[in-house]
């Protein structure tokens, strides 16, 4: 059985019907798209989809400051007053 990772799911032909009153009963989240009771898709709000990539940006950023604080080399000291 397929997990669906979504609070809201619709078919392929109620989706054709009215995508916009779809993304509105959403209320801003994530719906599973169902072709045959699979999903096929998922439909992102568009706030939502932002946020996630806002939020993946993140955890790249802090993936290359983790690596380049453990990269070896030495750590130097400077006080405000010396820039």
């Amino acid at each position: 059985m397929q997990q669906v990772l979504a609070d809201m799911a619709v078919s392929v032909s109620d989706l054709k019907k009215n995508p916009s009153a779809i993304v509105e009963q959403s209320q801003g989240a994530a719906v599973a798209v169902l072709n045959h009771n699979q999903v096929m898709a998922y439909l992102v709000p568009r706030a939502a989809y932002e946020a996630l990539l806002d939020r993946l940006e993140d955890v790249e950023l802090n993936a290359i400051a983790n690596a380049r604080l453990n990269d070896g080399q030495p750590l130097i000291k400077v006080s405000l007053d010396d820039l």
